[in-house]
C-alpha cells in the first residue's frame, strides 16, 4: 500500500536523473506512471527512445505499472498525446509532474535566437502545453460531475528565482516564468479540484555535473558519501519524497514553490513589496535619486554547496 494507490501520473523528462527518481518513487507509492522522455542529451540533441523504456522496465520489474512516451513536450500535439496516452492506458489522470528540461548556456551578447528559443520551448512551453491539455481533461471531468483530486508539480530552479547565474539568461528566465505559471495555475485550477505547486531541486544531474567547477565538486561530494557511508545530499533521489507528498490526494497545499536540497526543504517566496517611498505630487528626478537608494534591501548571498 502506498500514498498514491490507484492514481495515474504523467512525468515528463523522467528517463534519467531527478525525473527517473520521481517515476520510481511514485510507482513505488502505487501510481501507474506514463514515463515521458525524448532521451536527448543535456542540450536537447540526439533523441533516443531507450531511457523511457528502461525506466518502464525498472518499474514493471519491481511490480509496478508503467508505459513509455517519447513525445516532445514542446510540441502542442505531442503534449496532448502524452495526456491522451495516460487516459488511454490507465483510464484517468491524477498527477502531472513537469520535469523535462535542457540547457544551452551562454552570455547574452553571444546567445543566438535558436539557443534562446529551444530553452524557452522545452522548459516554459513544455510545462504549459502539457499542463494545458491536462487542465482541459480535469475541467471536463469536473463539469461532468466527477470532481478531480488532482495535483501538478512543476520544476523550477533557484536560477531565476533566488539566484542570478551569469550565462543562464534563457534558463533563468524560463524557470522564473515557470514559478509564476505555477502560482497562476494554482488560482485558476482550484475550481476543478487541481492543486499546483513547484519544486526547485538542488541535486546532481547531467546539467549540474556539466557546469564548470560545480560538476567536479558534486562528484567529489558523491565519492565522499560513498566512501564514508554518509548521506549523499546531492542524490537526485532526495527530491522525489516531496513530489510524492505533493501528489498525494490528502495533501491540501497549493500555490507554493519549494527548494529541496538533501535533507532540507525551504519555501521560496514570490516577489513581495519591500520598503516604499511616497510623494504628494509628481515625482522629481532629484528626489528619486536621493531617496530610492534608501529603500533598497540588502542582497543575501545564496550558497547551496
Amino acid at each position: 500500500m502506498g500514498i498514491l494507490d490507484g492514481r495515474v501520473a504523467v512525468i515528463t523528462g523522467c528517463g534519467r536523473g531527478i525525473g527517473r527518481s520521481h517515476a520510481l518513487r511514485l510507482a513505488r507509492e502505487g501510481a501507474s506512471v506514463v514515463v515521458n522522455d525524448l532521451g536527448v542529451a543535456g542540450d536537447g540533441s540526439g533523441p533516443d527512445k531507450g531511457p523511457a523504456h528502461d525506466v518502464v522496465n525498472e518499474i514493471v520489474a519491481a511490480g509496478g505499472k508503467a508505459v513509455a512516451s517519447v513525445c516532445d513536450v514542446a510540441a502542442w500535439a505531442g503534449a496532448k498525446e502524452i495526456i491522451d496516452h495516460a487516459i488511454g492506458a490507465f483510464g484517468r489522470l491524477d498527477i502531472l509532474v513537469n520535469n523535462a528540461g535542457i540547457v544551452r548556456d551562454g552570455l547574452i551578447p553571444s546567445l543566438d535566437e535558436g539557443q534562446w528559443d529551444i530553452v524557452l520551448d522545452v522548459h516554459l512551453k513544455g510545462h504549459f502545453a502539457v499542463l494545458r491539455h491536462a487542465a482541459a481533461y480535469w475541467k471536463a471531468e469536473s463539469k461532468a460531475g466527477r470532481q478531480p483530486t488532482a495535483a501538478v508539480i512543476n520544476t523550477t530552479s533557484v536560477s531565476g528565482t533566488v539566484m542570478s547565474n551569469p550565462g543562464q539568461a534563457s534558463y533563468g528566465a524560463a524557470k522564473a516564468a515557470i514559478s509564476a505559471l505555477t502560482l497562476v495555475a494554482a488560482e485558476e485550477l482550484a475550481h476543478y479540484g487541481v492543486r499546483v505547486n513547484a519544486v526547485a531541486p538542488a541535486a546532481r544531474t547531467r546539467m549540474t555535473l556539466n557546469a564548470p567547477g560545480l560538476g567536479d565538486l558534486l562528484t567529489a561530494k558523491a565519492e565522499e558519501a560513498k566512501a564514508t557511508g554518509g548521506f549523499d545530499i546531492y542524490s537526485p533521489d532526495n527530491i522525489a519524497p516531496l513530489v510524492a507528498y505533493l501528489a498525494a490526494p490528502h495533501t491540501d497545499i497549493t500555490g507554493r514553490v519549494f527548494l529541496v536540497r538533501g535533507g532540507s526543504i525551504s519555501e521560496l517566496v514570490n516577489w513581495h513589496i519591500g520598503q516604499t517611498i511616497e510623494t504628494d505630487g509628481p515625482w522629481d528626478i532629484d528626489d528619486i535619486a536621493n531617496r530610492v537608494p534608501t529603500i533598497l534591501s540588502e542582497k543575501v548571498p545564496v550558497n547551496l554547496i
